[in-house]
């Protein structure tokens, strides 16, 4: 990681150019941006310094982390760490209970690892290990996420090159998402965003 001591006081200052998608707080209010507030460190900080090197792409963030050093980016990443995340709004959805159960339980049928075993019960994540909380995240961001995922997946098997995402830990989101159908992905979301 870095050597130098992460300052909250100095991410907050540079937090100021994130708060229009982010929320003052890192508790966005829009769904399509993602809550960063009481998210890990460590994750945090992957994804900027992803961002910066073109590994995860996105056309807003890549132009906004450039001119970031590793030290803006290390405090960015202690100052919305050590925010609250605020609660989700409670998603009202029939397929709660199919969410739930690929959460809790995975895809058997598929080999599908449980949601569960790297973002826990509640969702909070491992920090340690870099695996990002997900409670109360917004369910269109988290959908836009999984689908990213999934498209991985199928710009090989039709030969396509499609914006997908790949930076996640030796490719486990990757193999979670190859096999979810849109209904299953919808589910899922909901389900997270009620944790």
């Amino acid at each position: 990681m870095h050597t130098f001591a992460a300052d909250v006081v100095k991410g907050k200052i540079k937090s100021v150019t994130c708060a229009g998608c982010h929320g003052v707080d890192g508790n966005s209010l829009s769904p399509a941006f993602p809550k960063l507030a009481g998210q890990g460190e460590n994750y945090l900080l992957k994804q900027l310094k992803d961002f910066k090197t073109g590994v995860r792409i996105d056309n807003i963030m890549s132009g906004l982390v450039m001119s970031l050093t590793e030290k803006d980016m290390a405090n960015l990443a202690a100052y919305y760490a050590a925010k609250k995340t605020s609660q989700g709004v409670i998603t009202k959805s029939s397929n709660l209970a199919l969410g739930q159960k690929i959460y809790r339980g995975g895809k058997k049928a598929t080999s599908v690892t449980a949601c569960i075993a790297c973002h826990g019960p509640k969702g909070m994540g491992i920090p340690s290990a870099g695996f990002p909380a997900l409670a109360s995240q917004h369910p269109i961001y988290i959908v836009k996420q999984l689908k990213a995922f999934r498209q991985y997946s199928i710009n090989i098997q039709t030969g396509v090159a499609k914006p997908s995402r790949t930076n996640d830990y030796g490719g486990m989101m990757i193999n979670f998402t190859k096999s979810l159908t849109n209904l299953e992905i919808d589910a899922v979301a909901a389900y997270i965003s009620n944790l």
